[in-house]
């Protein structure tokens, strides 16, 4: 389960340090794809080949589930840390979600993700103000 909020800076080669709560957890790889809200999704190896499991049962005649498919997979890139807990994020995908020097890694449950600092807290601004009143929507009989 990744948590929390944590800031961080992206050298000149695209290379981030990992939160050092999760170092040891990603230390034998994990994959770095396109996410929603132009983020990017960072999901253990295991938590990736589930989802790609779960993916290989939709059908494959639905529209949605093709291009959703088509988008995920083509930007995904599996990634080693390096011994210091550095992962190289690929150009396209920088470019993707407008990363700057300035990030944040946000644990968001079964993944982490990665957002351009400024577009973090734009978007943390915009969505805070409703959060409140969606956990009875989109978390009936759980909270």
């Amino acid at each position: 389960m990744f948590l929390g909020t944590h800031p961080l800076r992206l050298d000149d080669k695209g290379r981030l340090f990992l939160p050092a709560k999760y170092r040891e957890e990603l230390s034998g790889g994990l994959v770095i794809t396109k996410g929603q809200e132009r983020c990017l999704y960072v999901f253990p190896v295991a938590e990736f080949e589930r989802i790609t499991h779960a993916l290989s049962t939709a059908p494959v005649t639905a529209k949605a589930v093709r291009s959703y498919s088509r988008v995920f997979f083509a930007s995904a890139s599996d990634e080693v840390p390096d011994k210091s807990g550095r992962i190289t994020i690929p150009p396209a995908l920088r470019a993707y979600a407008g990363l700057g020097r300035d990030c944040v890694v946000i644990g968001a449950n079964t993944r982490l993700e990665i957002w351009d600092a400024p577009s973090w807290e734009s978007y943390l601004a915009a969505e805070e103000e409703s959060f409140s009143d969606l956990s009875e929507e989109v978390l009936p009989g759980i909270l």
